[in-house]
């Protein structure tokens, strides 16, 4: 009797149990290989930027010196309001 019910058990792990497990990890590297391909164009792309970006130390700085210049502007701009309402 003990035997029965362990072939039973095994011949319901065999038809039932282990198709489900092949069935779900064949999703998972289903998966897994679109975001292998995803991530490779994301470095292709990474890498055709950095030579856009040969070019952004110089950028930054102008951007600095106008993020300056605008506050102090905007600073003088402040004290002339400020004497007109005073």
């Amino acid at each position: 009797m003990v035997m029965r019910s362990w072939r039973i058990g095994n011949a319901i792990l065999i038809l039932m149990v282990l198709p489900l497990v092949v069935y779900l990890l064949n999703r998972v590297l289903a998966a897994l290989e679109r975001i292998r391909h995803a991530s490779d164009e994301i470095v292709a792309g990474g890498t055709e930027l950095v030579g856009d970006l040969s070019g952004l130390p110089e950028a930054l700085a102008t951007t600095d010196q106008t993020v300056s210049d605008v506050a102090a502007g905007a600073t003088r701009y402040g004290g002339s309001v400020a004497k007109l309402l005073a």
